[in-house]
């Protein structure tokens, strides 16, 4: 009985997904609110990734936001003509550029950033709390400063300029970054990017569930509520932390790589701290350590400052005439006050994970059933 109610439950769930979309377009939103839920599902992503390294392993990453970066450079790399206009001998080697395909680019940027969650991850092995927060900010903030200066006296990420002309995302030759006709149905480029994304979002959510009820994630979960018990226990902490810094790194890369073909530019403003610290709230707002939660917060966190970025001003002169308060300063103080309040209302998250007694409780009931 149990399992027909969640196979209900997920069924309805999934339904509802497909025809966000279609709802939005019945609705008028027209394609800017798809492009933001493009967004959202990007950010769900780069959440879950840090998820594993906050949430089950408990390693608090203020510079997560580098891995994002590196992911999306290796396609600005590869899947532009940026490095072939700078060197003559990839010109000579390629001379119609590099074009590779960002599934191709996929696997490396997740093995580079893992490579790089290794990096950082090996001298923080010994640091806790707040001085493992400091050491992964100052992490994030110097790959960003490189990025933002790497363009002399060899340009090789064009510094604050960025990389242009990145390769769209392209699926059996189809390019996602037009629309195309369906059936007889214009579909357009942020649709079709929002079913990939979706797609995407499903074999995350997979992985870290597998992750998460495998002997990997017990570890995790044991090195995060007591280290020397867990090390007592005989768990190779050095070992687990490294394989959580590097597979949430992983994620993020990923993430990267799809941010980069999906918005065919990058710069280093796109990867400043203030990113790392909105990943970082999804987790917290949503729930740490729990999979929905963390998507909850993923959504909660893109859409809710957006609404006010479109809803703010234009209320303000309807009632007063003139505007007090500008969108992005209610944006700032929507994610101050949704921390306060979470931190005093609902400590665990909005959506927090399940008790230990309560997942017995409802194992006893099923079986009932």
């Amino acid at each position: 009985m149990q399992q027909n109610n969640n196979l209900t439950k997920y069924l309805g769930l999934g339904i509802a997904v497909l025809m966000l979309p279609v709802l939005m377009g019945i609705l008028g939103l027209g394609n800017y609110w798809v492009r933001i839920a493009d967004f959202a599902l990007l950010y769900i992503m780069l959440a879950l990734g840090l998820n594993i390294v906050v949430g089950f392993a408990g390693l608090l990453d203020l510079g997560y936001v580098a891995f994002f970066a590196v992911g999306a450079y290796l396609v600005g790399f590869l899947s532009s003509p940026h490095l072939t206009t700078q060197f003559e001998w990839i010109h000579n080697m390629f001379p119609n550029g590099l074009h590779l395909s960002v599934w191709a680019i996929v696997p490396i940027a997740g093995l580079v950033a893992a490579g790089f969650g290794i990096l950082l991850g090996s001298p923080t092995l010994k640091l806790r709390g707040d001085y493992l927060a400091i050491v992964t900010l100052g992490f994030g903030e110097i790959i960003r400063i490189f990025m933002n200066n790497l363009d002399r006296p060899l340009n090789i990420t064009n510094g604050p300029k960025g990389i242009k002309a990145i390769d769209p995302i392209t699926i059996f030759g189809y390019d996602l970054s037009i629309s195309h006709n369906i059936f007889g149905i214009k579909v357009s480029s942020e649709v079709l990017y929002y079913y990939l994304f979706v797609v995407l979002v499903c074999m995350v959510v997979f992985i870290c569930k597998r992750i998460q009820n495998s002997r990997m994630g017990r570890a995790w979960v044991a090195i995060r509520e007591d280290e020397i018990a867990a090390k007592a226990m005989g768990i190779n902490t050095t070992k687990m932390k490294l394989a959580a810094f590097a597979l949430g790194a992983s994620f993020g890369g990923v993430s990267g790589a799809m941010f980069a073909s999906f918005q065919q530019f990058i710069s280093p403003e796109s990867f400043v701290l203030w990113e790392s610290i909105v990943i970082l709230a999804m987790v917290v707002i949503g729930g740490i350590g729990h999979i929905p939660g963390v998507i909850l917060g993923g959504i909660v966190l893109t859409l809710m400052p957006e609404l006010l970025r479109s809803t703010v001003e234009p209320i303000q002169r309807t009632i007063f005439g003139t505007v007090f308060l500008e969108a992005e300063v209610a944006r700032q103080l929507f994610f101050a006050l949704a921390l306060l309040l979470v931190m005093l209302f609902k400590t665990d998250g909005l959506w927090p994970a399940p008790k230990h007694e309560d997942r017995v409780k409802k194992a006893n009931k099923s079986k009932k059933a």
